[in-house]
Order: C-alpha cells, then sequence, then structure tokens
C-alpha cells in the first residue's frame, strides 16, 4: 500500500499575483491524499501575506496550507527556490514554477513512483506546453534517466515544475540549487544534473503540469546571461567531453546566444566548436544564420517556440 508522506512545495516569485493564485489553487486541489504546504517564496518583491489566510485559494481543509516567506539567499531564482528548501519540513519537496499549474492527479502519481522505488531520490513527469494559444504535450516515454542521457539531451520534458524530491536527499547528498551560475541560467539543468549523478531520476511519462511560455519572455538582456552561464555548465562537467552530441548541443547553444549578442567572430568559434564535435548540429547552423544576419534570434525562437520547443 502506497503512503502519502507530507509535502512542501516551493513557489518561488516575483510580480505574477494572478498568475501566482492559479498557480497556488492548482497545488492545492491536488488529488493527493497526504498533507500539502505550498511555501511561496517573494524574491525581490513585496510579499503578500494575505494569501496564507485566503480559504478561496483552497487553502481551508485541513491537510492544505499556504506559507508566505522571503528569499534571504542570493536574489533570483535559485535563491529563492533555495530558501523555500531550507524552511522546508516536509519528507518531500517540489517546485513549481509561479506561472504554471499542476493537473489533479500530478503528485500523486509522482509520489506513488517514488515510494514504489525505495532507492529512488528525485522524480519527473510530462508537461503541455502552452504558447500563443496553442498547446503542445511534451511527455518522455521513458521511466528512468540516467546522467549520460541528460548530458545528450537536456530533455525539457522534465522541468522544473515537474521536480518532486525527498529532503533528506537534497540537504544530504546531492545539494542544493546552484546560486553561483550568471544570472541563475540553467539552474534546473545543472540541479537535474547533480541529482542524476548520485542516482538515477525516475519520471512518469504523462502530462502533469501545464507550461505557459509567454512571448514577453523574449528579450535580448538575457544573452550575455547566456553566454557566460553555459560556459560555466561546461566547466563543472567535465563528463560532457565524453558525450560528443550533448557538449555540441551545448556549444551550439552559446554560439547562437553570441550570435544573439551582437558577437560575431566569437559566435563562429562557438559554432566550429559545436561542428567539430558534432557535424550536423543545428543550433551551430541557426547560429551562423544569425550571426550572418540572415535571420533573426527572436524569429528563430518564435518558430521553435510555435512547436512548443525551444533553443
Amino acid at each position: 500500500m502506497t503512503e502519502f508522506p507530507d509535502v512542501d512545495v516551493i513557489v518561488a516569485t516575483r510580480n505574477r499575483p494572478q498568475l501566482l493564485r492559479e498557480t497556488i489553487t492548482s497545488i492545492l486541489e491536488s488529488d493527493y491524499p497526504g498533507v500539502i504546504r505550498v511555501l511561496v517564496v517573494f524574491d525581490q518583491s513585496e510579499p503578500d501575506r494575505t494569501l496564507e489566510a485566503d480559504e478561496s485559494l483552497g487553502a481551508a481543509a485541513p491537510d492544505r496550507r499556504i506559507t508566505v516567506l522571503t528569499n534571504t539567499r542570493t536574489p533570483g531564482l535559485a535563491g529563492a527556490r533555495n530558501s523555500g528548501l531550507v524552511a522546508a519540513e516536509a519528507d518531500l519537496v517540489a517546485f513549481c514554477d509561479d506561472d504554471d499549474t499542476w493537473m489533479p492527479t500530478k503528485l500523486r502519481r509522482q509520489v506513488s513512483a517514488l515510494t514504489d522505488e525505495p532507492t529512488a531520490e528525485f522524480v519527473c513527469c510530462g508537461i503541455d506546453v502552452h504558447y500563443d494559444g496553442a498547446s503542445h504535450p511534451r511527455v518522455l516515454d521513458r521511466r528512468v534517466i540516467t546522467l549520460t542521457d541528460l548530458l545528450r539531451d537536456r530533455l525539457t520534458e522534465l522541468h522544473p515544475s515537474t521536480f518532486v524530491m525527498r529532503r533528506k536527499a537534497v540537504l544530504d547528498g546531492f545539494g542544493l540549487v546552484e546560486e553561483e551560475i550568471p544570472g541563475s541560467y540553467a539552474e534546473d539543468y545543472e540541479f537535474l544534473l547533480r541529482a542524476a549523478r548520485r542516482h538515477p531520476v525516475i519520471n512518469v511519462p504523462e502530462v502533469g503540469v501545464r507550461v505557459l511560455w509567454s512571448k514577453a519572455s523574449y528579450f535580448t538582456a538575457r544573452w550575455s546571461t547566456i553566454r557566460a552561464a553555459l560556459p560555466w555548465l561546461l566547466d563543472r562537467y567535465p563528463e560532457f567531453a565524453d558525450v560528443p552530441s550533448g557538449q555540441a548541443r551545448v556549444m551550439g547553444q552559446i554560439a547562437f546566444a553570441t550570435a544573439a549578442d551582437h558577437e560575431r567572430r566569437a559566435s563562429v568559434h562557438w559554432a566550429w566548436q559545436a561542428l567539430r564535435r558534432r557535424p550536423l548540429e543545428p543550433r551551430a547552423y541557426l547560429a551562423l544564420g544569425v550571426a550572418s544576419g540572415l535571420m533573426s534570434p527572436d524569429w528563430v525562437l518564435r518558430q521553435l517556440h510555435r512547436t512548443g520547443r525551444g533553443i
């Protein structure tokens, strides 16, 4: 018989009051038989403590609670999530972005999968990407994900809003979210890599989260952050050298960001490095197209997002 331990769900937020309320409601209305506490961590914004007593969000039941916190660590998403992890008390912890919503069965299905594998520490599930009025289900058709799998491919189906983990494994095992990554970019991917270094990640191959992609997320000021963050990731994980296709993928992303940041020479360098490792790496060719002025980075991203994918 499956046991349903308490779960603390960490929702880092900043200036998204209406979307935040929809997120909290979806979590608290889960059909999960155990206790759920939502830890809302306000990052670089004024905390709304009225959420704790707002029964309209679904917190009226004795097994549903809301706790409002502030980010006391490094400003940004990584620090906010870590503020929640440190404050958590439940056996299991989960993440959800403040513009995403959970399906009613999501948490119950994931916890069942986790408890069925006593040595497992981390479980994910599929997502349904919503962009520009269209829906794009993304479900990974496998139940076990290794470090090599994640080095080869980011596996964007494993979105941070799907993460459910044993709190002890985080605090005493693979550790908190990395706060040193420039701009907190790809901190969720690095977190997954570190967890998979310790133990394979379990996956529930069905949609559990509705992920909202907004056109407002395109802003060129991030390109310099990406250019700094991804080389940091390659340095931190020398294992990429043993998976050339994965190394080429990241180098292609660096090339694209560098081209979008109007650094043509550097972009060509990174694109060439990517193509040496994988001659058909598509990101390298897209980077060269942007560097040559044949296409704009925003246009490329719009086309990809219309299919539920990113660069």
